[in-house]
């Protein structure tokens, strides 16, 4: 069951045939690696304890048919919002703000809910938080309380960008799964030494 102050986490997930271009993995189809990293990271969101809704942005049509065994998901059409932070506000409009939010990246395929969790409770006690990936320069999780306005900065040095905005640093151990997103076959690699979700895993092999 969830805690008292329960999260609604937003997932953007760019429709498979335009996500993920640069991860090239040989022998591999892109798309649906792509959709299996997604679909991982969407599962381990909704386990989150802290977590009562995962709202997914996406035009991809199928992506909800191929997350069907996933429970606790609303998913809401990205329609003309064009990058990520307006996908994201999307979700967010959806979402609301009598509940703390999230915007979590869609591919992050080893997160374990319970290391979601321990950024999230870290959370609580700041307005804004925001997690940096394993480089330190890019960001997966970013938070607003309950009542705080949205804002978010992804894309190239979005740590640097979100902190300016006023975001207090997670403290997120540097091993965290949270903190492994995907954007490279070799970043990939690095995720699957920490261990990868079950769909992206039996993708692989």
């Amino acid at each position: 069951m969830p805690e008292a102050s329960a999260w609604v986490i937003v997932v953007p997930v760019k429709a498979t045939t335009r996500g993920k271009s640069r991860l090239a993995v040989d022998g591999f189809d892109r798309v649906a690696l792509a959709r299996a990293i997604a679909l991982d990271t969407v599962a381990a969101a909704a386990s989150c304890p802290l977590v009562s809704q995962v709202i997914v942005v996406t035009d991809e049509a199928t992506l909800p048919l191929h997350a069907a065994d996933i429970p606790g998901l609303r998913f809401v059409p990205e329609g003309e919002a064009r990058g990520l932070n307006a996908a994201i506000a999307v979700g967010m409009e959806a979402a609301g703000e009598r509940m703390p939010r999230a915007a979590l990246l869609g591919d992050v395929p080893a997160l374990r809910g319970e290391d979601l969790a321990v950024a999230l409770r870290g959370a609580a006690g700041v307005e804004r938080g925001v997690v940096a990936d394993a480089e330190g320069t890019g960001s997966t999780l970013v938070t607003a309380r309950a009542g705080v306005p949205w804002r978010s900065a992804f894309g190239e040095g979005s740590f640097a960008a979100h902190r300016a905005m006023g975001c207090a640093a997670l403290e997120v151990p540097s091993e965290s799964t949270l903190r492994r997103d995907v954007d490279t076959a070799d970043q990939l690699r690095d995720a699957a030494a920490i261990g990868l979700g079950p769909r992206t895993a039996a993708m692989l092999g």
